[in-house]
């Protein structure tokens, strides 16, 4: 009966132990962050907030599956190729209509520390071109003192202005589009 004791207080002892070294027995071992944003982040979406104002909704750090849809009756290894180098790609922030919510141009944050390793200096082409097959405006900000919220203002409206203030399309030949000449129909002539 007493070696019964002593096991089951042995086996206790251990079972504490290995709780203690195994990090708490937690399966979760997350902390919460003190921030969000690092501080120019922060400091960049209250100057964005500033220079939109109330006109477009800010959503930040958007995946760039999140915005993006593959086109209907696409091959199957073509989608999932797609979609799996898109996974792996980010936006800064996205500026969004405030009516429905549908995506009006990304911005991206880009820190040049030094010219080979700074963060986004060299422009991403699949990320460029899957934005510009979306016909999404990609807007790409260096970090940097001083900016002012007319300044983020007209980078915004330069870069909406092709798609805002869209010329109708030409006609192929010059002179065929126009409403006040008549058609006047002649035969063809034999060679």
């Amino acid at each position: 009966m007493e070696l019964a004791i002593v096991l089951f207080m042995l086996l206790i002892v251990v079972t504490v132990g290995a709780i203690k070294l195994n990090d708490g027995g937690l399966a979760f071992p997350f902390n919460r962050k003190t921030n969000l944003f690092t501080p120019v982040e922060r400091q960049f979406l209250d100057l964005l907030e500033a220079s939109v104002g109330d006109k477009y909704r800010i959503i930040c750090r958007v995946r760039l599956v999140d915005i993006l849809a593959v086109r209907p009756k696409t091959e199957k290894k073509t989608l999932r190729t797609a979609m799996q180098r898109a996974a792996g790609h980010h936006l800064d922030f996205v500026l969004c209509d405030k009516e429905d919510l549908s995506p009006v141009i990304a911005v991206d944050l880009v820190h040049q520390k030094n010219k080979k390793d700074g963060y986004k200096t060299q422009r991403d082409w699949f990320l460029s071109g899957a934005l510009d097959a979306a016909r999404i405006p990609h807007l790409r900000i260096k970090v940097k003192g001083g900016y002012k919220p007319a300044d983020i203002r007209a980078c915004i409206n330069a870069k909406l202005a092709p798609i805002k203030y869209k010329e109708p399309k030409k006609p192929l030949v010059a002179g065929t589009n126009n409403p006040d000449r008549k058609a006047t129909f002649t035969r063809p002539i034999a060679a």
